[in-house]
């Protein structure tokens, strides 16, 4: 009786070898799901088809050696359908705590695969992340590749939407089982452009068999890589795209703090008494978005260059011209600017056009 469980054990790890030397993705979970079962039952075939799945074949990262088959391109424009970004990110992304934390959680299972094979679980596959542009959804997918060491290939969607319809799901399809095959981290940017709502009656069928086609990719993922989307319309999305992902993450517009944390980090090498501005332009720059507050800096700065000007000379203009603000927030401002012991009371009056007397009377209130 022993040497036929032994035997079997041989018979069924051999089988499950020979299966994931193919589409892992197939035969992955039913093996996640065989050890959990035999645990008790045969605990030595348990540990083996746990084994056998952590040293499957290793699957070699893009452009890393000449033996990696080419990026799927278009049929009829050539275009690649993929961009590689690869190298590590200048700054650490400013994200809120509770992103943060569901990232290190995605860090962590990727690094502690074996305890969640040992229980029968799965790494998290897929995340979704939804908010306005420019607020770090994409540096976010960046720094997960960065931590993992692995290259993010980003969707093309201008390659990929055809002008053949029903080539542009065939795209998709090379797209998705491209990265299912590579050692890497797959970013579906803009995802509400091929996943919109199927109950659209501006959308015709074509479009909408898209939306099927890509469900079907997502539910097939190999939980080996990870998948990440990201839209700017969540309410563009069919309904039945949010249930297929395990995670799903809300960015918002940066709050004051995480303003005056970025305005630091990209004035802190150009600019004296950069904390004092630091505050005064997370004012200023309250209800931007990260990409908004990086472009205008920097066009300050190219300013300072081609005229020949300080920036601190920029930076006065530009709270002088800021004529957004209601009478509250420019008062609000001139207390701040006088505070900060950068401008007398006088230029404070001049860059925002509060009366000294009411600077005054809010510092006494304040």
């Amino acid at each position: 009786m022993d040497a036929i469980i032994k035997e079997l054990t041989n018979d069924f790890v051999q089988l499950a070898r020979i299966a994931l030397t193919g589409r892992q993705q197939d035969i992955q979970l039913l093996i996640h799901r065989a050890s959990k079962k035999f645990k008790t039952l045969n605990p030595e075939l348990a540990e083996s088809l746990i084994a056998l799945i952590k040293e499957s074949p290793t699957r070699i990262a893009p452009l890393r050696k000449r033996a990696e088959p080419p990026l799927p391109v278009d049929l009829d424009s050539r275009l690649q359908l993929l961009r590689v970004e690869q190298g590590n990110l200048d700054s650490e992304p400013i994200l809120s705590e509770d992103i943060k934390a569901s990232l290190y959680q995605l860090l962590f299972e990727r690094r502690n695969t074996q305890a969640l094979f040992n229980h029968g679980l799965v790494p998290t596959k897929s995340v979704l992340f939804n908010g306005p542009p420019g607020v770090g959804k994409t540096m976010a997918a960046k720094w997960i590749a960065a931590k993992l060491n692995k290259p993010l290939l980003v969707l093309d969607l201008a390659a990929v939407m055809s002008s053949f319809l029903g080539r542009t799901g065939n795209n998709i399809r090379f797209v998705l089982d491209y990265a299912k095959n590579t050692d890497c981290i797959l970013l579906l940017d803009e995802l509400d452009a091929i996943a919109k709502r199927r109950d659209d009656s501006s959308e015709i069928g074509e479009l909408k068999r898209l939306v099927t086609v890509l469900l079907q990719e997502i539910d097939d993922w190999p939980s080996t890589g990870i998948l990440i989307a990201a839209t700017n319309h969540p309410d563009l999305l069919d309904p039945a795209v949010w249930r297929r992902f395990e995670m799903v993450l809300k960015f918002n517009n940066p709050t004051i703090d995480q303003i005056e944390h970025q305005v630091s980090y990209l004035l802190k090498e150009h600019i004296v008494k950069v904390d004092e501005w630091s505050k005064i332009l997370s004012f200023i720059f309250n209800g931007a978005s990260f990409s908004e507050i990086e472009r205008k800096i920097n066009q300050l700065r190219k300013s300072v260059v081609v005229e020949g000007s300080s920036l601190e000379e920029k930076l006065e203009q530009l709270i002088s011209s800021n004529d957004a603000l209601s009478k509250e927030q420019k008062i609000e401002l001139a207390r701040i600017l006088y505070d900060s012991g950068i401008v007398t009371q006088r230029r404070a009056q001049q860059l925002t056009g509060v009366a000294r007397d009411t600077i005054r009377k809010n510092l006494k209130k304040v």
